[in-house]
This record gives C-alpha cells, structure tokens and sequence, in this order.
C-alpha cells in the first residue's frame, strides 16, 4: 500500500487522543479508532505516518509504535489474562537462569551482566530465581512466578502489547520488566539478551545474515521501550 494522505495529525479529547489522516481518525486493522492515553504516544505514532516518504509503499518497518498501539487494542484487550499468562510463563524458563559451564571468560560475563538483574528482580518483586548451569529445566520457586505474574498483571492493556514483545525477542521477562521500569535502555536489553551471540561473534566474526537479524532485534527492542516510554505511568494501579 503506497501512502495516500497528505498530512499526519493527533487530536485530543476528554483525556484520550487519537491519530488523524488528512482529518480523519485512524483506525486499527480490527476497524477500532486508534485512541491513546498520552499525546507523546499519539504525537509519535503520527509522526511515523509523517516519514513515510512521498509515493511510498507503506511498510511494516516504517510502523513499529502503530502495529504495538493496534495490538494492544484489537489483540489484547479481548484476552488480557491470556497475554498476562502468556508474558509471565517466561519467568518459568528465564534466559538469565540458564549459564554456561565454559569457558571462564563467558561464565564471568554472564555472571557480571545477568546476575544484578536477578538480584533486582528479587528486591524489586520479591521474586528470586534459581540459576543453573547448562540447558536443563529447573523449576523455580512458585511464589516467585506469582509475583513476577502480578508485576506483569499491572501494566495497561497497551502496555502489555509492548511488554510481551520485550519479552519474547529478549527470551526474558525479567530484561522486559527492567526495560518497563527504566532500569535497561533498549541498546543494554539488547546486549544483555544477545550476551551468547555477541560473546561468539567477539572470537569468530559477525556474518551478514546474523547482522541483519541483530539489527532486526535492536529496533523491536527499541520500539518497545519507546513506546512504554511514551505512556509514561499508565499501567493499571493495584
């Protein structure tokens, strides 16, 4: 589809703003007006109709906080407990949980880098977890994933669009919620994640079919950060 409008613009109204082509408000591929609770996010979703160049096809590319904004819409409002479940059983297989036994250089890295967010999440949420070495599946503490559910159960249903992605590109609900809390930037969620990756391409070389993918990751995780940055403080409360 090639753009055909002219001009991207954001109305606001009783507390709630909505994104406007050419005047007329956009709607999600669920035929919903695309309506959001902080005019940050709704100024940044225009601005990404406002880049697409002149006569060009639309790409999915060009609309990362669009397509997070209309799944929290047409997707998660409709099954919220399903997505809440869905985020949070990443806390019954962490990536940060899993080490490596060898060599010692990497076993040292990850223990610099992952460790301070157990350590985090265990202060934050109340939720220590258990770390083993290898790939093997350990089974963590049952109050522990209740309560990193329940950290997941407070964010807003757009919220939990972006917060599921996080979590899913980053293999880790624990680098998701620091990211959601302002505790990672998206380029330090990305260096985290991808520790095994970077560590690898340290000794043998980065081919391109890799770079492409990494760069693929980067801009998902800072879509989502971006876009959690934009709703500011509007997860549910209690």
């Amino acid at each position: 589809m090639k753009r055909f409008y002219r001009e991207a613009a954001v109305e606001s109204a009783d507390g709630s703003h909505r994104v406007l082509l050419d005047g007329k408000p956009m709607r999600t591929p669920a035929k919903a007006v695309l309506v959001v609770p902080t005019r940050a996010l709704a100024e940044a979703i225009a601005g990404e109709w406002g880049a697409v160049p002149e006569r060009a096809e639309i790409a999915v590319g060009h609309l990362p906080l669009t397509r997070l904004a209309a799944t929290g819409l047409d997707r998660v409002t409709g099954q919220r407990e399903r997505v809440i479940d869905d985020t949070a059983k990443y806390a019954e297989s962490d990536l940060l949980c899993y080490r490596a036994a060898d060599p010692p250089s990497l076993v040292e890295r990850q223990g610099t880098m992952w460790q301070p967010l157990l350590d985090w999440a265990a202060s934050r949420y109340g939720a220590p977890l258990i770390v083993t070495e290898g790939t093997s599946f350990v089974t963590q503490p049952t109050a522990s994933v209740e309560r990193l559910r329940a950290a997941v159960a407070t964010h807003s249903d757009l919220a939990l669009s972006a917060l599921y992605n996080l979590t899913h590109i980053a293999g880790s609900l624990v680098i998701a919620l620091a990211v959601a809390e302002g505790r990672l930037t998206a380029e330090q969620a990305f260096d985290t994640a991808q520790l095994d990756e970077l560590y690898q391409i340290e000794r043998w070389g980065e081919d391109p079919i890799a770079a492409e993918r990494h760069a693929g990751i980067r801009r998902d995780l800072a879509a989502g950060a971006r876009f959690l940055a934009y709703l500011e403080d509007q997860r549910l409360k209690g």
